[in-house]
């Protein structure tokens, strides 16, 4: 095969790692992670698969001993004891040390697997929940993955089948470190590479027969109403759908409509001068018929007769047929001005090659294809396995519209990085079915801007479409604001992108990554980081019928936490409700983070390193962080040719907050920019006493304060990035006695209960006793338990 089709492996495990039997291979690649092989003619596999391609560990520290009738092996991790015969749940097993579990934390072979689970290949036909194939981690501090039918990767870059009969399994016993367990799942699997800049912006995606000025228009309307985008997705009617029965349906197609695209490339390109890059939609399964354009050159390279008509079958498992389906199908719409594909393959798992997945296959060479001009690969396709995460996106199928699927959507995210497989792209607002409801569409959206793809999608419904003024009004100001915020978002994405690859850390993971032994992280299903400095609690329930706010229940970890939104402040150690009108989620950010966004929001202005940055700082502890910019849309990240920009922020008698001078390659940024940084959690009082300083030498700022969140507000002209800019506030203060008053109030007043009960409750409140016995005389007055749970929120935050 070509060049571009081969990659980079390091399959052969060191031989000092190895314990090496008449028919089996043990391999300690890390004191955690074993590989168990059993062959009954003794040869084993040191060639890479579909799922491991580096198996060069360094030398493990592991003990061997030789018992009469067995071996065992030692490490600070395991402890395993096998009897050198077939593999068998009484001669093999292992143990996972450290006091994790009773019982529980010891395997024997053949025997059900009990983890944390990684994901599912799709979301087609499910509503709600669905089953989770395995991952690497586990409360009971293993798991396991079987590599026994996994296709051979060859040099040439193609792939052949197992020998059948063996056995190749890699056991995960890790404890509660899932953080090295994922680290060394992507060492022995392959990094998640970075996604190109314009990926992390929003999406629009919508099954529907678009013409190109209708669809022109459409972003036009958007454009006027400053909703930004910087993906359009282009369904499957961008081909002709309707044609002569003789040749089949019209799913699968490969030239355009004209009579709804006349000009492709003008089309395009109109779309490229917005920001946006475009995919478009394929169901590669019926092959290549004989209305297409570009039948007659795939006919002759595959040797069927043309002149009879004869189909091009789709037949992923020759090379030949790869290798002509990128020249002849692809590649020419790519000159057009396609950006990367939708494989939406839908046909099941069988190709004549015994084992051979055929989603793998159009995954893994799309991806490599994609790559070939220089450019960050990217594809946009289905789950297709462990080691999936190589190929990002993830499209997770055609979502139900209900809430129950959107209830799913955000364990369904965050359990996947137990996986490896980061960048889920979901049908944000459901697909198809369901049914409309306006709340539950805003609440998708909110969601989905705190996923790893925002794509917001429907189905050809002429009643489905996402656009947010097809809404009631609180909708479309709910999801419009959303859209923007993804957008302001992106200085710290992208960082997170980076992160994502370098550190092994995928943008969205569960909260027991963090706090393994607290038994209340696995309890909140739903919540999750957001990046190293965000923790979100999606709304996926109605709103309380007379409150007007819906809740969820969040678990607050130890130390003092913000609202992103409300500017409410938590003490944390607890769990509780917590209650949100539509306006927003709980999106929690510890004190001391600094949150790097910016108000550039287009599409033009999204896909480039920005001229301004909006800083956001929590006052309360120290903290830094390091703003990752590159070219956006290169592999030369690889090479570490990047920018790196330091923001620190201490805490004493005076507070500062230093932007530290850009190095590495600054010619990817502009060489000024203008600030405006958030200081949350300081009086008024501290605008009085603020400086700013750029190289040391004070400057004119402007200094303001926004009292809902206690933030001081400094506005700073352009600066060279080069220079170092600094902040100085004295002193800062935490106040919430009018704050508290404020939003009982605001709270008290939208909802929809009598008017007596509102009048004493407020009495209550402004009364000016104690927290103790405020919240004893509510109690005495036996509210409704969620006004009760909504107002000591507001009491105790």
């Amino acid at each position: 095969m070509k060049d571009i089709y081969k990659v980079q492996t390091r399959p052969v495990a060191l031989e000092a790692n190895m314990v090496i039997g008449e028919k089996y291979r043990i391999t300690m690649l890390t004191e955690g992670l074993i590989r168990l092989e059993y062959s009954e003619d003794g040869i084993f596999e040191d060639r890479a698969t579909q799922m491991a391609f580096f198996r060069d560990f360094p030398e493990t520290n592991y003990r061997l001993l030789h018992m009469e009738d067995r071996i065992e092996i030692h490490t600070s991790r395991i402890h395993l004891i096998y009897n050198e015969k077939e593999f068998s749940s009484h001669g093999l097993s292992i143990q996972v040390k450290g006091n994790l579990s009773a019982y529980h934390s010891i395997w024997h072979y053949g025997e059900e697997i009990h983890d944390l689970k990684g994901t599912a290949r799709t979301l087609d036909m499910v509503d709600g929940e669905t089953e989770l194939e395995h991952g690497v981690v586990s409360e009971f501090g293993y798991s396991l993955l079987d590599d026994s039918k996994s296709q051979i990767l060859l040099e040439d870059g193609w792939i052949e089948p197992r020998k059948k009969g063996i056995q190749d399994l890699y056991f995960w016993g890790y404890g509660h470190d899932y953080k090295e367990a994922l680290h060394d799942f992507y060492y022995l699997c392959g990094k998640s590479p970075m996604l190109p800049r314009y990926a992390l912006g929003n999406w629009w995606s919508r099954y529907y027969k678009y013409t190109e000025d209708s669809y022109l228009e459409l972003m036009k309307k958007f454009e006027e109403k400053n909703l930004p985008f910087t993906v359009a997705v282009i369904d499957m009617d961008w081909h002709m759908v309707d044609i002569d029965p003789k040749y089949g349906s019209g799913w699968t197609g490969y030239t355009w409509n004209k009579e709804l695209f006349p000009d492709p490339a003008r089309f395009l390109k109109k779309l490229h001068d917005r920001g946006m890059k475009v995919t478009l939609n394929v169901h590669p399964a019926d092959g290549v018929r004989a209305h297409e354009e570009m039948y007659r050159q795939m006919a002759e390279t595959m040797g069927v007769d043309y002149e009879q008509e004869d189909p091009v079958s789709c037949d992923p498992a020759d090379p030949k047929f790869l290798e002509a389906y990128f020249e002849y199908l692809h590649h020419p719409r790519e000159k057009e001005g396609v950006d990367f594909w939708w494989i939406d393959w839908q046909q099941g798992n069988n190709t004549k090659i015994e084992g051979l997945d055929p989603l793998w296959i159009f995954n893994h060479f799309h991806f490599l294809d994609s790559k070939r001009e220089g450019k960050r690969p990217l594809t946009f396709s289905r789950y297709a396995g462990p080691g999936s995460h190589r190929y990002p996106i993830g499209f997770s199928g055609d979502t139900h519209t209900t809430w129950d699927s959107l209830n799913f959507q955000p364990y369904f995210t965050a359990t996947a990085s137990n996986i490896g497989y980061g960048w889920w792209s979901h049908d944000i607002g459901g697909h198809m079915l369901g049914y409309k409801n306006d709340e539950m569409t805003a609440r998708w959206t909110q969601y989905g801007i705190y996923s790893p793809i925002m794509r917001l999608h429907s189905s050809c419904s002429e009643f489905n479409g996402k656009e947010p003024w097809r809404f009631k009004k609180e909708t479309d100001d709910a999801m419009s604001e959303a859209l923007r915020e993804r957008h302001r978002m992106m200085p710290y994405l992208y960082t997170m992108n980076y992160k994502s690859y370098m550190e092994d850390r995928p943008l969205v993971v569960p909260m027991y990554y963090e706090y393994p032994e607290e038994r209340r992280a696995y309890e909140v299903k739903n919540q999750y980081f957001f990046g190293e400095n965000m923790v979100v609690a999606p709304i996926t329930s109605p709103r309380i019928k007379g409150l007007n706010v819906a809740k969820v229940k969040t678990w607050i970890p130890e130390g003092n936490w913000y609202d992103l939104h409300t500017g409410l402040k938590y003490s944390g150690g607890r769990m509780m409700d917590l209650y949100r009108t539509l306006d927003s989620i709980p999106v929690l950010v510890k004190e001391g983070s600094i949150l790097p966004f910016t108000d550039e929001i287009s599409g033009v202005q999204t896909v480039k390193n920005p001229n301004s940055l909006r800083i956001k700082v929590f006052a309360g502890k120290e903290g830094n962080f390091s703003l990752y910019e590159d070219d956006n849309e290169t592999c030369q990240y690889q090479e570490g040719i990047c920018a790196v920009t330091e923001i620190n922020y201490t805490e004493g008698e005076q507070s500062v907050l230093t932007i530290a001078p850009a190095t590495g390659e600054t010619s990817v940024l502009p060489e000024k920019r203008a600030y405006t940084i958030e200081m949350t959690g300081y009086a008024k009082e501290a605008c009085q006493q603020a400086q700013a300083l750029v190289n040391g030498k004070e400057i004119n700022a402007e200094f303001t304060y926004a009292e809902e969140k206690q933030a001081v507000v400094i506005s700073l002209p352009q600066v060279a990035v080069l220079d170092e800019v600094q902040i100085v506030l004295s002193g800062h203060l935490i106040s919430g006695e009018k704050q508290v008053a404020r939003r009982c109030f605001e709270f008290l007043n939208q909802a929809e209960i009598g008017f007596v009960l509102k009048d004493e409750i407020y009495q209550i409140l402004m009364s000016g006793k104690n927290l103790a016995v405020i919240s004893t005389e509510l109690s005495s007055m036996n509210l409704d338990h969620d006004l009760y749970g909504a107002l000591m929120e507001i009491l105790t935050a």
